[in-house]
């Protein structure tokens, strides 16, 4: 069980890093609960979809420096990491992008159902990544 979650984690995140949304989708339950950082929880897959998409067009990221952790039984994991990015175009209520660059560290938490992700929770800290982006 343990090694089916950190398969399908890791599956995410490779298509994260490969700026494949569909990949990301199919690791998903349909009623996936997606708690953005600072955000409110977004429910479903059209949802997940809509906030990939947004995000594509402010950010630029790749994560490097990953480790994964699994539960026993297979139902919940997370993975630490260092986001490395560029600030595209600016998002509502943040600094202006002007392609500023970023590095900072974050971790996901997850909740899984027969090896599909059904709880994404990230977290990262903001005041960190204004600080970089506002230099």
């Amino acid at each position: 069980m343990t090694e089916t979650a950190r398969n399908t984690i890791k599956s995410y995140f490779d298509a994260f890093n490969g700026g494949d949304t569909d990949g990301m989708l199919a690791c998903l339950s349909d009623d996936v609960a997606h708690h953005v950082n600072e955000g409110n929880i977004r429910e479903g897959r059209a949802k997940f979809a809509d906030f990939c998409a947004h995000m594509s067009r402010c950010y630029d990221e790749t994560l490097t420096d990953m480790v994964i952790f699994a539960s026993d039984d297979g139902t919940r994991a997370a993975a630490e990491y260092i986001v490395n990015g560029t600030y595209l175009e600016t998002d509502d209520g943040l600094p202006e992008a002007r392609g500023q660059g970023y590095r900072l560290p974050a971790g996901s938490f997850f909740s899984l159902r027969d090896g599909q992700i059904t709880r994404v929770v990230t977290y990262y800290n903001l005041a960190d990544w204004i600080a970089q982006v506002s230099e």
